[in-house]
């Protein structure tokens, strides 16, 4: 039995799941490693949990300086994903990792302490510690809220076209849907509105902007 001097806590650290919707196709922001282990290759914008920090605060600072992402303005919806605790998930020891899961529309970054850039969930390079496990839960939690909440909207704009919904949604479930039946039962949930505005794109026939009734994180009465 071990004694209580040679109790070894593991490590905390925090790790952001940042998607955005980009031509059609569900993206993830990804850095690239500038140390081992891993050195060159991709990851989850992440860092250690300081000592004094909640994780929150952690992944705000770590965001901050790694991407130049700012969790208020750069995110419409963020919440605390998971955490990943597999003891031989880091080859520096055991490190347990608290993961966000975050949506934006627009990202203003700035240059950070890495190279980083948005990836297509579908066509990832290879990615360093478990991080591709991560990714696929992320986008599964996600598509499992949009079933029940509005949590799509963090992917949209302010006021959008009911093509742009489907467009996010299509991109999160990776499949075309019917756009008959994708609007009729999208409206019937009567949690968007009509702004008056009109979105207009080329020769195409302008189309009615909406917004959400509200911006925060609701579910929805039925399933959709």
């Amino acid at each position: 039995m071990s004694s209580e001097s040679e109790y070894q806590p593991p490590v905390l650290t925090v790790d952001l799941v940042a998607f955005r919707v980009y031509d059609a196709h569900l993206e993830v922001l990804l850095l690239k490693r500038a140390a081992e282990p891993f050195k060159g290759e991709w990851a989850l914008p992440g860092g250690y949990n300081a000592k004094g920090e909640t994780t929150i605060e952690a992944l705000t600072r770590v965001a901050q300086q790694k991407v130049g992402l700012d969790l208020d303005s750069d995110l419409g919806f963020l919440e605390q994903l998971y955490t990943f605790d597999t003891v031989a998930r880091d080859p520096r020891g055991h490190a347990v990792s608290v993961v966000y899961l975050g949506c934006g529309y627009e990202f203003n970054l700035q240059d950070g302490d890495n190279v980083h850039q948005f990836w297509r969930v579908d066509e990832l390079p290879s990615l360093a510690f478990d991080h591709a496990d991560i990714i696929r839960y992320a986008r599964d939690r996600l598509n499992s809220k949009m079933s029940y909440s509005n949590a799509v909207a963090g992917l949209l704009p302010e006021s959008f076209t009911l093509s742009h919904l489907q467009t996010a949604y299509e991109a999160v479930r990776a499949r075309r849907l019917d756009k008959r039946n994708f609007r009729k039962k999208f409206l019937s949930l009567n949690v968007i509105h009509e702004t008056g505005g009109v979105w207009r794109e080329g020769a195409h026939r302008p189309a009615k902007l909406y917004a959400f009734n509200s911006k925060k994180l609701q579910n929805f009465n039925v399933p959709f």
